[in-house]
């Protein structure tokens, strides 16, 4: 509950015409009377605004927290083992999201802290509770993003040089990081793909060798692929260096 509230917090920011539109006494339910006696009801646009902004927190989830490096070397390191289906994509998100959920713990404790139960116990008003629950997922995304995205972005959308990276609308931090964290997975999944290229190429050279022209090399090099990933623990390698990339501990 507490992590739908700080992302929904979260989108309100993105959008902030949204934000604008919502107010902190949403009313379900408008009615008024008519000209005969009765009484008309009608849904309230800002509570439609709301479950719209809610539509798009699985978006906010996927772009702008550690899900998206994770499944993207997670998807290369199934290619370069060379087993398609294997783990399926249902657990290949489902890993992603739960390491996800682990990294982005920190984050999501301070925002809820911070700005959404504050709020919720009507201390902090809701200028106030958007910034500090916006704050801790700003300053993530800032450490992970790099500054010619940054600057890309920037140009872009018409902005100026920023006195500092807080000063970093969120329209442009975005995107900005989207970028970024595609080009480190990238860089990831090109150094996990190395040692198994080269298994390849030898098994390759090997069969060439030996005359067998229609033996496929993919199939001979996949058990010692598999059994070279099991015996260095690759899972645990692998894991533990993604979710320690993000040095938010």
């Amino acid at each position: 509950m507490k992590k739908t509230v700080t992302l929904t917090l979260l989108a309100m920011a993105i959008f902030p015409g949204v934000a604008a539109a919502a107010t902190p006494d949403l009313t379900l339910v408008t009615s008024q009377a008519t000209a005969d006696g009765g009484t008309s009801y009608s849904v309230s646009l800002q509570v439609l605004l709301f479950m719209t902004l809610l539509s798009l927190l699985p978006a906010a989830l996927m772009a702008m927290t550690s899900f998206t490096r994770i499944i993207v070397v997670l998807a290369i390191l199934r290619q370069a083992l060379g087993l398609m289906q294997t783990p399926s994509n249902q657990i290949i998100i489902g890993l992603a999201f739960f390491i996800t959920l682990f990294v982005m713990s920190p984050i999501f404790s301070s925002a809820y802290e911070n700005g959404v139960a504050p709020y919720m116990e009507e201390t902090l008003d809701f200028d106030s509770a958007l910034a500090e629950t916006t704050g801790p997922f700003h300053q993530f995304m800032s450490n992970q993003v790099r500054e010619q995205d940054l600057a890309l972005f920037a140009e872009m959308g018409g902005y100026q040089e920023f006195g500092s990276i807080a000063e970093v609308p969120f329209r442009v931090l975005v995107p900005a990081y989207i970028t970024s964290e595609l080009k480190t997975a990238f860089q990831i999944g090109f150094l996990i793909f190395i040692p198994f290229l080269v298994i390849d190429l030898v098994v390759a050279s090997i069969l060439m060798s030996m005359g067998m022209m229609m033996l496929s090399p993919m199939l001979i090099s996949l058990p010692f692929k598999i059994m070279l990933f099991v015996m260095v623990d690759g899972w645990t390698l692998v894991v533990g260096t993604l979710a320690s990339s993000f040095a938010v501990f």
